[in-house]
């Protein structure tokens, strides 16, 4: 499968250490497999931090390693869709200042909390609504997959193109 990173830098090599804490699914590279949202996240880099320009990297990924992942000893978490063990795992994560990671996954998978979704959990964090509204709230949004690859061995499946 091809999966797409937008950036407004210029990526040789994959860092993990300049992943910005606070993210959906923790401290990783973060790709997904449409190309425009990863040009709309290029974009708002580009127009919130003033420098580089616009870019849309694009990476090749065999997801017959997600079937297999005992075979290559990857540790994977996948969400289907929007669920209350989502909404926990991204709070949980976006809530986490420290450069530990709060799970032990190589690669996990699952809806992107984008700014609709980002101001309801804002909600929720704020005790303006429940879970349980928080997700009636974002039941009819369209759901657009993120990839988020947490180590190095993740990272060795992943290959520029």
């Amino acid at each position: 499968m091809k999966l797409y990173h937008g950036t407004n830098a210029n990526i040789e090599s994959i860092d993990l250490s300049c992943s910005r804490l606070g993210k959906d699914f923790g401290i990783g590279f973060y790709l997904t497999d449409d190309f425009h949202v990863a040009m709309r996240q290029a974009q708002r880099k580009f127009t919130n931090y003033g420098t580089g320009k616009p870019k849309v990297y694009a990476y090749y990924f065999d997801e017959h390693y997600l079937e297999n992942q005992e075979l290559k000893g990857l540790r994977v978490l996948r969400f289907e869709g929007y669920t209350e063990q989502w909404a926990k795992f991204i709070l949980e994560n976006r809530r986490n200042r420290k450069r530990k990671q709060i799970h032990s996954y190589d690669i996990v998978i699952g809806p992107i909390a984008d700014d609709t979704v980002g101001y309801q959990i804002r909600r929720v964090e704020e005790g303006i609504i429940n879970l349980q509204q928080f997700l009636e709230e974002i039941k009819y949004h369209t759901i657009t997959m993120q990839y988020m690859f947490a180590t190095e061995l993740s990272l060795t499946y992943l290959r520029k193109l």
